[in-house]
């Protein structure tokens, strides 16, 4: 990359105190404002945000792959274009490199002029005068030449240090006092030359109380020399510094510029080039040939003195490196961004074309820093495309520059992997960019599919909990020493983040279960004990970790199809998963969010059958489900906790006796039965009721024997309910009913007041209306049967009442357009799981029997 020259720009550079990065990662997570209330308020908006969204999709309906998983793509309003910052550094390039252009244009035409035409042609015939003018001009002119031609080069070199990066400029002149005396006391001191630690390095950094120390060690020493610090001399040593040489070089270009001004306007106001005998004719073109050249050399000299006069202007009144600073949003330490950018931009306007520099932008100009190999530059590039990726108003073309280039996606993922404390803040920027390009579905895989990706993002998980007792005091005392000395924690947020965005895409999921050991971090950072949940003053980032890591589970256990029944299996078996669900479902009253996705998290790992036998024989797993949902003093606003309990309790109960024998066990029938009567819990807990019927054992029966209270208010809901609510209740009818002898059942019947002629006109009014599968309520023809048939066999005169209502034909109807989707209990995304034992083709046929044989 072509280095170019910052003459005159003195703008310090310092680290100034970074704000605290596990909150800029809260906020990242959330979306809100360092001035946002962080208390129970987020997380209520937070549950009723999921009510909006997840709307009353579970698992017992299919849902598609668009329905499945919402987060695949971040909806980002659309930002208008923004004309891009840096084109005023650019345009103000080509108009430096205009005047640098034409300076040198007609410094080489006074040059030459000179030499072939006054000292070449009259040089023997010039006034003494004359004679020492030109040639000081000359000789003056040819340093300036030189040191300018050198200038770019010793810049260059000054620069590559990001201590040191900026120019000498009028401002200078403010403390030139102690620098001169600094200078002449390192002249003459060698070891002054041993360089100090300053507060404007990055070495030394102010940084809040979780990066105390991080940069007080000094970045280890290279096998070679900074260009920088080179002594070209052993002696004056400070002089003869190459990043001193060029400050050197420019005030050298002034001086010579203003004696040339004040030479060529010297003579050309004296206008006294010596008398010219007539018939002298070597001499007879001399006056005009000395103004010409006098002329060339003052335009020449103004020309350059105006380019500085103009650079002052717009960098030091005008503030044009602030301005764009400000509009980049790179901060106080960006100024170094900007110098080297707008140093770059104007080397190539002046090496090559004019318009050559145009064609930068700080995105592009980042990514050549970050593939270098100086950390300094590293840093800056890494800085440049953290803010840029962060930022609203130019995330989008940032991310789409990065995200096309292949190579520099896979140098960002090999920084991850690096672990030298002086490397820290490439390492949190290239996470940060991560994390938001992972944001991105069509970057999604491109991030996943990089070889070692996952390995990389791995290396961001680490955490240093102990086990055994006392494992939240000994996490506490190592987040402190941790803080001390390096990140951690942020690391394990940026982490976390980056997964979580991988596994919204089903083809990622199955290759975090499969990195060797991933699995295990992510559950470990899912541990919140009794103290953590319960502390009022618990700090926001821990709170967002066990979040963020329940998210991640939850999103790989709701994973469809063979990848997701190998990652359910995988989640299971780490021995951590269900009590650490269990500790939040117990102590997390006060975060419900948490609680969600941890009830979440056993729902879709109950899907399978093995999972769901470890789930409940885990001891207060089911007893703090039903805590939960059977709480009726939960504010209103967690309802959706209470629900997402009531279908965990559902699948728990789902085809598994000794889970129901366990429910059983725990006396909540009567509340089970009660929580009929209430809309939010109804749903729910017919599911969980009829699943405790259909799946009883010889055992459970005299435990069961009490649901037939529920007879009267189910029967009442099936007349004026409909949907889902109809659904479930229909299909508890049916199961209720078989504990009920014929007499007992009439009993129910005049409870509720209902005839059965009228119960039999709802079922076929039911078949009536959903002639076709509903993939909202996929159950309900094949209850509805069920219930028909019972109603049949317990009184003949059904079969009757039925036959004049038009049963026949709607049975008739059922089994012309049967699918699929009525024969599983519960669905994985567009799958069926758990198949009815009974075929809905044998139940109308049941029916059909039973009304042609009477």
């Amino acid at each position: 990359m072509t280095k170019t020259r910052i003459q005159n720009l003195n703008i310090r550079y310092y680290t100034p105190s970074p704000p605290n990065p596990i909150l800029n990662l809260i906020h990242m997570d959330r979306g809100i404002s360092l001035d946002d209330d962080m208390s129970v308020h987020l997380q209520i908006n937070e549950l009723r945000k999921l009510s909006e969204t997840c709307g009353s999709n579970t698992i017992f309906e299919p849902q598609s792959s668009c329905e499945a998983r919402e987060c695949n793509a971040e909806s980002v309003p659309s930002a208008p274009v923004l004309r891009a910052p840096e084109k005023k550094l650019t345009l103000f390039a080509l108009r430096l490199s205009i005047f640098e252009k034409s300076a040198t244009g007609l410094g080489t035409l006074g040059f030459i002029w000179a030499t072939v035409v006054l000292l070449g042609g009259f040089a023997i015939t010039l006034d003494k005068t004359d004679f020492w003018f030109i040639t000081i001009i000359l000789l003056i002119e040819g340093t300036r030449i030189f040191s300018r031609s050198h200038e770019l080069e010793w810049q260059h070199q000054a620069t590559w240090s990001i201590t040191d990066a900026g120019i000498s400029s009028f401002r200078a002149l403010r403390s030139s006092s102690h620098i001169l005396i600094k200078a002449v006391k390192q002249t003459f001191n060698p070891l002054s030359l041993i360089r100090k630690p300053s507060h404007n390095t990055r070495e030394v950094t102010k940084v809040d109380h979780l990066h105390v120390g991080k940069w007080n060690h000094s970045r280890t020493p290279t096998r070679t020399w900074i260009s920088s610090d080179v002594p070209l001399l052993p002696y004056g040593k400070w002089v003869f510094l190459s990043r001193n040489i060029s400050k050197v070089l420019y005030w050298l270009q002034l001086l010579s510029a203003t004696a040339c001004v004040v030479l060529s306007s010297t003579r050309l106001v004296n206008h006294n080039y010596g008398e010219v005998q007539k018939g002298d004719s070597d001499k007879r073109n001399r006056q005009s040939a000395m103004n010409i050249f006098y002329a060339l050399a003052l335009a020449e000299a103004l020309l350059f003195l105006t380019e500085k006069a103009y650079w002052e202007w717009k960098v030091i009144y005008c503030k044009l490196l602030e301005e764009v600073n400000k509009e980049c949003e790179l901060g106080p330490s960006g100024m170094v961004s900007i110098k080297r950018f707008f140093y770059d931009a104007y080397s190539r306007c002046v090496n090559g074309s004019i318009f050559d520099g145009l064609k930068m932008d700080m995105v592009t100009f980042a990514i050549d820093l970050l593939a270098s190999s100086s950390p300094d530059e590293q840093l800056i590039g890494a800085r440049i495309l953290r803010q840029f990726a962060i930022s609203a108003r130019y995330s989008d073309d940032t991310l789409q520059k990065i995200g096309v280039n292949l190579s520099v996606v896979e140098r960002l993922v090999e920084m991850l992997n690096w672990k030298d404390p002086q490397e820290e803040e490439i390492r949190r920027s290239a996470a940060e960019i991560l994390s938001k390009l992972a944001g991105k579905r069509q970057n999604c895989l491109r991030v996943a599919g990089i070889p070692g990706a996952m390995e990389s993002i791995s290396s961001l998980l680490q955490t240093n909990r102990s086990s055994g007792d006392g494992a939240d005091e000994i996490g506490e005392k190592n987040l402190i020493l941790d803080h001390a000395n390096y990140s951690f924690w942020t690391f394990n947020h940026l982490g976390l983040l980056i997964l979580k965005k991988l596994a919204c895409d089903h083809d990622n999921c199955g290759k975090i279960g499969n990195t060797r050991g991933l699995l295990p971090k992510i559950i470990d950072f899912t541990h919140a004990g009794e103290k953590l949940l319960r502390d009022k003053n618990v700090a926001p980032s821990q709170i967002l970790t066990v979040k963020r890591s329940l998210q991640l589970v939850q999103l790989l256990a709701s994973t469809t199809g063979a990848t997701g029944k190998h990652l359910r299996k995988e989640i299971s078996e780490v021995v951590f998963t269900i009590s650490n669900i269990r500790d939040i479902l117990r102590h997390g009253e006060k975060h419900p969010t948490l609680q969600k996705l941890s009830i979440e998290i056993l729902t879709n790992l109950a899907l399978e059958e093995e999972a769901r036998e470890r789930i409940g024989g885990t001891g207060g797993v089911l007893k703090e489900l039903f805590t939960i949902f059977l709480n009726q003093g939960m504010p209103e606003h967690q309802n959706q906790v209470r629900r997402s309990a009531g279908e965990a309790l559902a699948m728990l109960a789902l085809e598994s006796r000794a889970n129901c024998h366990r429910i059983l066990r725990l006396q909540v029938l009567e509340r089970l039965i009660a929580a009929l009567e209430f809309p939010m819990l109804r749903v729910t807990a017919a599911r969980i009721l009829r699943n405790l019927c259909t799946y009883r054992g010889s055992d459970c029966f005299y435990l069961l024997k009490g649901v037939i209270a529920a007879a009267p208010t189910v029967l009442k809901a099936i007349m004026s309910e409909e949907n889902k609510l109809q659904e479930v209740m229909v299909g508890l009818a049916a199961q209720v009913f078989k504990h009920m002898t014929s007499n007992e059942s009439s009993i129910m019947f005049e409870r509720a007041g209902i005839k059965e002629e009228e119960l039999a006109k709802a079922l076929v009014q039911i078949l009536e209306k959903y002639r076709h599968p509903s993939a909202k309520v996929p159950r309900i023809r094949r209850f509805t049967i069920e219930l028909a048939i019972w109603m049949m066999h317990d009184n003949v005169k059904n079969v009757y009442i039925f036959k004049d209502l038009g049963m026949e034909k709607e049975l008739e109807g059922v089994l012309e357009t049967t699918a699929e989707l009525e024969s599983f209990n519960i669905f994985s995304g567009s799958v069926g799981l758990s198949r009815h034992n009974t075929t809905i083709h044998s139940l109308v046929e049941t029916a059909l029997n039973m009304l042609k044989d009477q």
